[in-house]
């Protein structure tokens, strides 16, 4: 009877071992990804800084620019025809191009 109960005991203390490296496995986890969140906010918080700003710059640049320097710049923007493709190789008759 002694034995079932030192072994039993054992298990447990397996058990806590166990339960305690996932809690140590938990925290760093969780650190790690609050870590990471952080990182990841202060870099949205600068790429919306930058946005503002080059909205501004565009504003401004609108602003100044003549109606033919517009109508141009949105000409390249939007070009009414479609750019020709550079020409693709011929397929070889499996199928695969060569």
């Amino acid at each position: 009877c002694t034995r079932a109960f030192a072994s039993g005991a054992s298990v447990v203390a397996i058990d806590n071992k166990i339960e305690q490296a996932m809690d140590l496995v938990k925290n760093h986890l969780m650190y790690a990804v609050r870590e990471e969140v952080e990182i990841l906010k202060e870099q949205i918080r600068e790429l919306v800084e930058k946005n503002s700003q080059l909205e501004r710059e565009n504003t401004l640049l609108k602003t100044l620019a003549s109606p033919e320097q517009l109508e141009k710049f949105q000409s390249r923007l939007s070009p009414e025809e479609p750019v020709p493709e550079t020409p693709q190789a011929p397929e070889a008759p499996g199928g695969s191009a060569v």
